[in-house]
């Protein structure tokens, strides 16, 4: 489990190094395995030694250069002179005068030749001197930026990609950064950010949160637990009714599935998360999908409770009934379907479906049916946030690898 310190700091004021405070936490239990740093150098590079009973390795990525490598806006995307492929960038990065670069970066292509940009595309720039990774070369191969001549024009500084950042793979175009990063600031202090890699043993699903850990830390700091986002119903409750009109529900299985919610959710608008969701997922070790998707992924990694969105007009109804119907219940025998990753599953009698009036469109717990997913044409969706036998959950997860 890989837990974000900045997601962290959300819950807890933490006032002690990145270092001691797993220390303190796998002396408590909470075993870290590793701390990875994002863009920030690590106290020791070859790992971190804390206390004669505690070793925690230091996983230390591409610390970037806070001089060299910093916020820029990209005030006009020209064309290159000799080459279609290529453009320039004027780059204000915090000097008197902005800095003209060259890129192939396609993401860059929509504004060129269209003048003055308002307002300026915020991104990450690094200037001569700054250490990257290459982002045309497999794997992570460091270079150094050198003044060159591309196809006749000088140009010695980089718009960066997430991939010569070291954040991620992505290199067919550049890091866009919201509006509110400040041109000229390091990027370090924007955005750079260190990963305590949890390995969590024996029954502690309580721990298997942000929120689980910050309880923890907050015991352990002796600081209060900001606790907003967990007494959210308190200030703005909501009404809960056992058989809603927008769905018609029932628990074939309540062995295996003591509560079932659902919520409708009308007019969603399919599109990216913000930046900064998109990044601590990443940090978390989970991949962006879209806004609807990833807010699923963030609620399980932040409170523990896992959430599967349906397209809700995906749904059928039962019976030729007037509305969508959720019945959650056990595999058929010989019963299949295909899920999210587009593999035909084989279920077991003993495995927890959720379905509707045409058949199965989850298995509990583990994965979402393919023909009921949420796409760019979706508009009104199903939430479901239930609770499963975790030992079912354990089964079917494993036999379906």
């Amino acid at each position: 489990m890989r837990i974000p310190i900045s997601w962290l700091k959300e819950y807890v004021d933490i006032n002690v190094p990145v270092e001691e405070l797993a220390e303190r936490l796998t002396l408590a239990g909470l075993e870290v395995e590793t701390i990875e740093y994002i863009g920030l150098a690590p106290r020791q590079a070859a790992g971190i030694h804390v206390s004669s009973k505690v070793e925690t390795t230091a996983q230390s990525g591409l610390a970037w250069d806070r001089d060299k490598i910093v916020v820029g806006a990209i005030l006009e995307v020209k064309p290159h002179p000799n080459a279609d492929r290529l453009v320039l960038a004027d780059v204000d990065y915090g000097a008197e005068q902005p800095h003209t670069v060259v890129t192939g970066a396609p993401n860059l292509f929509e504004y060129k030749g269209k003048g003055r940009l308002s307002p300026p595309l915020k991104i990450a720039f690094a200037k001569r001197g700054a250490t990257l990774y290459d982002g045309h070369q497999p794997g992570q191969v460091l270079m150094t930026l050198k003044p060159a001549k591309i196809r006749g024009v000088k140009s010695d500084a980089m718009v960066c990609s997430e991939k010569e950042l070291g954040i991620s793979d992505e290199h067919e175009g550049i890091m866009f950064l919201p509006d509110d990063a400040l041109v000229g600031m390091p990027l370090a202090d924007y955005m750079g950010d260190a990963v305590l890699d949890f390995d969590i043993k024996g029954g502690f699903a309580h721990l298997q949160c942000v929120t689980g850990v910050a309880r923890e830390a907050a015991a352990l700091l002796g600081v209060p637990m900001k606790r907003d986002v967990l007494t959210i119903l308190d200030r703005a409750p909501v009404e809960v009714v056992e058989q809603p009109d927008f769905i018609e529900l029932l628990i074939a299985g309540p062995d295996l599935c003591p509560r079932y919610s659902a919520a409708l959710i009308r007019n969603v608008a399919i599109g990216p998360s913000p930046f900064w969701m998109q990044q601590r997922l990443l940090r978390a070790g989970m991949r962006p999908i879209n806004n609807i998707v990833d807010i699923t992924n963030y609620v399980m990694l932040e409170l523990g409770q896992p959430l599967h969105a349906f397209d809700y007009h995906d749904l059928r109804s039962r019976n030729g009934g007037s509305k969508p119907a959720i019945i959650v219940r056990r595999a058929l025998p010989g019963e299949t379907m295909t899920t999210l990753d587009d593999q035909l599953r084989k279920l077991d009698p003993d495995m927890l479906m959720i379905t509707d009036g045409g058949g199965s469109v989850a298995i509990a717990g583990v994965m979402g049916g393919l023909e009921s997913e949420v796409t760019e044409s979706t508009t009104d969706i199903l939430l479901e946030s239930a609770n499963f036998n975790f030992l079912n959950n354990r089964r079917t997860s494993q036999m379906l690898n």
